[in-house]
């Protein structure tokens, strides 16, 4: 048998060389009943699905212990119900709060958020930051029956197969740092699934991507592109808190976080959540070379308390459904204040708590006449 294989492997690699198409290494198989798999899940089991050997899991993930890849493809066959769920493909997994993740909402079907790329970051995974075109489609599901999904990733791009010949999803900014990392599945606790036939290997061909690779635009000038992020605190501290105080001002560090492709900075890349830490201050100091009023339109997730050398001047709420049952709590530049700029310098400081589904803050002036934004 491995004879078999490597015979195989040299044809198909040959093959290729001769007439130029991209290939990954012959993809190996991995039963769910091999011991190969790491499984941490509230309930799972090996069981017969749909006429296949199958993993029914609900609430955590399956990887495959010892496998690594950088560039690669990761194949299954996955069987939905209806119910309101989160389940799909994890990839570049570093450890439990850091991955590449895909993932199909079965109850979502059809419409434009059916699945979703999303970077998780210490825990925190970013769809309310990731959305639209290169973070989903539209892609209609087929309920108690077997789908197959195919995942290619390479450098910082990367195609999604469902039951499809071409791409449904074209991602072409993955947002992690490009590195060597587990693969496997998960499944969210809300409702089952099963996966079945699931195959990985190493993508050996820089070329493999059906679609040519869009670059980023450059930010505007007028956008904030980095930002000083406080150590995490308790958002509550902060309640029907007017001034800070120089107390409450006495950060003990400060981490530059640079802003992505479309001027949203993930707070996450910097800090997790944790229990009463829910909290960070973005930072932001801007010269003016005069008194004067300045448009500001920006984003924010979850909630926001904007302090504006030091006093209190805005204050939002964007969590989830907190506008009506609807509401996802996307980030976007849907908010506009005209903030009083003091001649000399001023700080800008965005105090951003996070519930669930991104951390993240953006920000773009009206124009700069007459101000310099201090980069970080």
């Amino acid at each position: 048998m491995k004879e078999t294989n490597a015979i195989f492997v040299y044809l198909t690699i040959m093959i290729s060389l001769t007439f130029g198409i991209s290939t990954a290494v012959y993809a190996e198989r991995y039963p769910f009943n091999s011991e190969v798999w790491e499984i941490e899940a509230t309930e799972s089991g090996v069981v017969q699905h749909l006429g296949k050997q199958a993993l029914m899991l609900k609430g955590g993930s399956a990887l495959i212990e010892g496998l690594e890849l950088t560039n690669g493809v990761i194949e299954f066959d996955i069987s939905v119900t209806p119910e309101r769920g989160f389940m799909g493909g994890l990839f570049r997994v570093q450890d439990q709060a850091n991955f590449e993740h895909f993932y199909i909402r079965p109850h979502q079907s059809g419409n434009p958020d059916a699945n979703q790329y999303t970077p998780v970051f210490n825990g925190v995974s970013g769809w309310q930051l990731y959305h639209g075109e290169g973070f989903g489609a539209p892609v209609e599901y087929q309920y108690n029956k077997w789908m197959h999904i195919k995942l290619v990733y390479s450098g910082s791009q990367a195609e999604v197969y469902i039951d499809s010949e071409a791409p449904v999803v074209v991602i072409n900014a993955l947002k992690r740092e490009l590195a060597s990392g587990g693969v496997g599945v998960n499944s969210s606790g809300f409702s089952t699934a099963y996966f079945a036939n699931f195959e990985a290997s190493e993508l050996t061909e820089s070329d493999a991507f059906s679609h040519s690779p869009q670059a980023d635009s450059n930010l505007l000038k007028e956008t904030v592109s980095s930002w000083l992020v406080s150590d995490p605190l308790d958002g509550q501290s902060l309640a029907g808190v007017q001034y800070l105080s120089e107390q409450q001002k006495t950060v003990q560090h400060w981490t530059p976080v640079t802003a992505e492709a479309a001027g949203i900075t993930n707070l996450a890349r910097a800090h997790g959540l944790q229990p009463g830490k829910d909290t960070v201050f973005a930072r932001l100091a801007v010269n003016s070379e005069k008194e004067q009023l300045k448009g500001l339109s920006f984003g924010y997730s979850d909630a926001v308390a904007v302090y504006v050398n030091g006093r209190l001047f805005y204050t939002g709420n964007n969590r989830y459904e907190s506008r009506d049952y609807r509401y996802l709590g996307t980030i976007g530049l849907f908010q506009k204040v005209f903030i009083h700029l003091q001649a000399g310098d001023n700080e800008i400081w965005f105090a951003v708590t996070e519930a669930f589904g991104g951390w993240g803050i953006q920000a773009q002036f009206d124009n700069l006449e007459g101000i310099i934004i201090k980069q970080h």
